[in-house]
């Protein structure tokens, strides 16, 4: 088997010294990702993918994530933009080797020193792990409530918290700034998850997400994108966000995610997880095209 290469790319953004002294690289970055087995088990299960909204919304929630996303991306003619080029990285950091963690890394840390404003850094520690965090949170409550395994399979959260805690860490986010353990870390999305309060720039950026206007045809996936978005929310934010949630719509959540659960478990592992070079080489390609993008609208928008 081929190991997949992500192509060569431009020297990023000149970064803060503190930043550059924090991240791993080298044989300190290689040996952090030698430990990657339950984060990449997890990661392959296409049922993880039912948390992508709720991470989102949960990031959005935090107004200094809002105020970037709104300020410093094209949410509204690519809403899902964001999602996608988030989801990339992740599974870039999972599967990739560590020459391709690390330009992917940098090439994302580049980008983020861009994205400043009033109140907020894109290279922000604090944010940084907020992001992971909510990322971290979906894909645990997805193990536990919707993959659901059995009694006589191992727990896997504890240690999937420990090896997650490498995406935050090579954008910038020591590992000393981060909770030490699971306990500490369900106590930090519970703390931060009641202090926060939905902006109404948050509230515009997830209709964007979750009402795109350019993909119509995709209206029947929307509408359970949105559902299980919708059921899968921190109750706190759900209110806040004004997502509406009745007894029809709890009822067919609940349907949509028995489902789930009963095809994870009676479709082998095998037929449900696509080949890990597969999912590194199109998610590579989608990260390079995404700055070029970007880097193409910044030099457009310069007088």
């Amino acid at each position: 088997m081929t190991t997949p290469r992500t192509p060569p790319v431009p020297a990023p953004a000149a970064q803060p010294a503190s930043m550059q002294a924090s991240v791993p690289t080298g044989e300190r970055l290689a040996e952090r990702l030698a430990d990657r087995e339950v984060l990449r088990a997890l990661a392959a299960e296409p049922l993880i993918g039912l948390g992508a909204g709720r991470a989102l919304l949960m990031q959005l929630a935090h107004p200094g994530v809002a105020r970037g996303v709104a300020e410093h991306s094209d949410f509204a003619d690519r809403p899902l933009a964001r999602l996608f080029g988030t989801l990339d990285f992740l599974l870039v950091t999972t599967f990739g080797t560590p020459d391709q963690v690390a330009r992917i890394a940098a090439k994302v840390r580049g980008v983020h020193t861009a994205v400043r404003g009033e109140g907020y850094s894109g290279n922000d520690p604090d944010l940084q792990l907020w992001v992971n965090a909510t990322l971290v949170d979906s894909a645990l409550y997805i193990y536990e409530h919707v993959m659901r395994p059995g009694e006589d399979e191992p727990d896997l959260a504890e240690e999937y918290y420990r090896q997650a805690r490498i995406v935050a860490e090579v954008l910038g986010c020591p590992l000393d700034a981060q909770p030490p353990d699971l306990a500490a870390f369900r106590a930090y999305m519970a703390e931060t998850v009641a202090s926060l309060e939905v902006t109404d720039t948050a509230r515009e950026v997830a209709a964007a997400v979750l009402y795109p206007r350019k993909l119509r045809a995709l209206a029947p996936a929307l509408m359970v994108f949105r559902l299980v978005t919708t059921a899968l929310l921190p109750e706190p934010l759900r209110a806040q966000y004004g997502l509406p949630w009745t007894r029809n719509r709890r009822r067919a959540a609940d349907i949509v995610l028995r489902t789930a659960t009963d095809l994870h478990h009676l479709t082998p592992a095998f037929l449900r997880r696509p080949p890990r070079p597969l999912l590194v080489r199109l998610a590579g390609y989608r990260v390079d095209r995404t700055l070029a993008s970007r880097r193409a609208r910044r030099r457009q928008a310069r007088p």
